[in-house]
């Protein structure tokens, strides 16, 4: 595996704990119910889990980008489009 493979991977891993941490401690209280939403429609944990951590990734590459704070209510909302993904990072 190449160095920007590991990253890739060790970045991806962080998004999911971090999604995890959300879920445990349910702060942002809209994650479980987009978890749930995702479940009840079909998806596996393991999908769902992947598909809200590109999410906060999206929005942390957002805020990188564009220099400012996280936005929790941007990063709500595009959580609630979920299973449609954000539109690509500039």
């Amino acid at each position: 595996m190449h160095e920007h493979e590991e990253d890739e991977l060790f970045a991806k891993d962080r998004l999911i704990e971090a999604i995890e941490n959300q879920l445990a401690s349910g702060e942002p209280a809209c994650t479980q119910a987009v978890f749930n939403k995702l479940s009840l429609v079909g998806y596996e944990r393991t999908e769902i889990l992947e598909l809200m951590a590109l999410v906060l990734g999206h929005e942390i590459c957002s805020l990188l980008h564009e220099e400012r704070g996280f936005d929790v209510q941007r990063y709500e909302q595009l959580l609630r489009q979920l299973p449609e993904l954000p539109p690509e990072t500039p």
